[in-house]
């Protein structure tokens, strides 16, 4: 698949030789092989890619080309985020709580839309902030359905434990106590794509005082709806 295009500009044409090698999704192997690339600097060059969202990766941990390409190509808008707006509103009403939704950027999260709590003690998350993917309940459902090569880098980082991810799987949301920031809960599900990859994760998050130590309880099954809302698009 290599092109056989040159500008004279060398890292821009490796780079042009990884998008293109991601066309219908490639692992680190295949993008060596396809590209012809140094391993290291295939990887250091698909990371980069990641990182300003021209590649992402899917549910195998292979690279696909990423929602950036499509913003510069000036191809529709945004479909996730325009329904996101009505589906957080409602979550937010039936909850009483701030709600958001996260995709992964490399080893981050950010926060991609978010619908505030009228009034009284809230947990603010600006939109386009950055929070890590180490805490946090909406930290652990953009982990917990990757590859085991997307997921063991990170562990010895995290507040919480493959085991915790595990249990993520297995009930179909996650929730964190004060694991992100002290005094904050949160409970979080997955968005995901027409494949089934979990392309987002959508939460709720709020005061201890006001949600408890086990919020999952109150508001798991309102976050898996919402997510559910949301996913297939």
């Amino acid at each position: 698949m290599r092109t056989n295009t040159i500008s004279g500009v060398g890292v821009l044409d490796k780079a042009v030789l990884i998008l293109t090698a991601c066309t219908n999704g490639a692992s680190l192997a295949e993008l060596v092989h396809e590209t012809g690339l140094p391993r290291a600097t295939a990887h250091r060059l698909a990371q980069a890619l990641e990182a300003h969202e021209m590649l992402q990766r899917d549910h195998e941990g292979r690279w696909r080309p990423g929602p950036k390409l499509g913003e510069l190509a000036g191809s529709t808008a945004d479909v996730l985020l325009s329904a996101a707006e009505p589906v957080l509103n409602l979550l937010r009403d039936q909850t009483g709580e701030s709600t958001q939704l996260y995709r992964r950027r490399a080893d981050e999260r950010v926060c991609v839309a978010a619908a505030e709590r009228a009034s009284g003690l809230r947990d603010t998350v600006p939109v386009g902030a950055g929070l890590p993917m180490t805490a946090g309940s909406g930290a652990q459902v953009l982990l917990a359905w990757e590859p085991p090569e997307g997921i063991l880098p990170l562990l010895p980082k995290c507040r919480f434990s493959s085991k915790t991810l595990a249990e993520v799987r297995r009930r179909g949301f996650a929730q964190s106590v004060a694991e992100r920031e002290p005094g904050v809960v949160s409970v979080s599900a997955p968005v995901r794509d027409k494949t089934g990859r979990v392309v987002a994760a959508i939460s709720v998050s709020g005061p201890i005082e006001r949600l408890g130590r086990r919020p999952g309880d109150r508001l798991g099954m309102a976050v898996i709806r919402a997510g559910q809302k949301l996913s297939g698009l």
